[in-house]
């Protein structure tokens, strides 16, 4: 059987009662290949990812999101794929999106494109994006959006060292897409209610101010850096 050019990435930490429907739909709607990071679950995960028909990367510590969606960038690249989706593992994201997703990207006019629902959400997260967009510049409504589409040229800025230390997939990722010159897309699309648990980030005003200082920090330290790159490289053009 070919394989597809475009893969959907999956990051999931005890997602085992999300999971398989996730990548159930997915197979049925999308002709794509999912691949499921297993960010060291200790429930059944795996086996509902792998009955449900996906590729399944395990880690043998919990890396957070983002190294897990880094993980399986630096994957899909070796791999030879051109464009992927990263979705969440519960169920908000709705598949039936994706080739919107995709679409800015085959026409060859954006290379990063996020799938924003500025509806959902409680108060805390709606008064941490608009600190991040004053404070960073970004002009993204829905910052902390995960159901996103890379071209390979994005994959390959954030399978690098340089976006290793980044928290979340969000302010820190679209800082850095934002620098490199990258084009970044919105398109308004609908989410599904967590069928369960709650966010990992904004279940209170403590997590909300833990996460923000956090990413601030991580964000500060990477435009001082790449701005005493930029300066050393203009030094030794001269």
């Amino acid at each position: 059987m070919q394989r597809s050019h475009i893969a959907v990435l999956i990051p999931a930490w005890d997602e085992e009662t999300t999971v398989a429907s996730v990548v159930a739909n997915l197979k049925k709607d999308i002709d794509c290949d999912v691949i499921v990071i297993n960010d060291a679950s200790m429930d059944g995960t795996v086996a509902q990812a792998e009955r449900a028909g996906a590729k399944v990367l395990s880690l043998p510590v919990n890396l957070g999101a983002w190294g897990a969606i880094q993980t399986g960038i630096r994957y899909a690249l070796k791999q030879g794929y051109r464009q992927v989706i990263t979705m969440d593992a519960d169920g908000q994201h709705d598949s039936a999106f994706i080739p919107h997703l995709l679409a800015p990207i085959q026409e060859g006019t954006a290379n990063i494109v996020i799938g924003s629902c500025t509806d959902r959400g409680s108060m805390a997260r709606k008064i941490a994006w608009m600190l991040f967009r004053w404070i960073t510049g970004l002009d993204i409504k829905d910052i902390t959006s995960g159901f996103r589409s890379y071209d390979s040229s994005a994959m390959i800025l954030l399978a690098s060292r340089e976006a290793t230390l980044l928290e979340y997939q969000d302010v820190g990722v679209l800082m850095l897409l934002m620098q490199s010159g990258l084009r970044i897309r919105e398109i308004e699309v609908k989410m599904q209610p967590r069928q369960v648990g709650s966010s990992k980030v904004f279940s209170s005003w403590f997590k909300v101010a833990e996460y923000m200082i956090l990413t601030m920090i991580l964000c500060s330290s990477h435009i001082m850096k790449r701005k005493r790159r930029l300066s050393a490289t203009q030094r030794g053009s001269l």
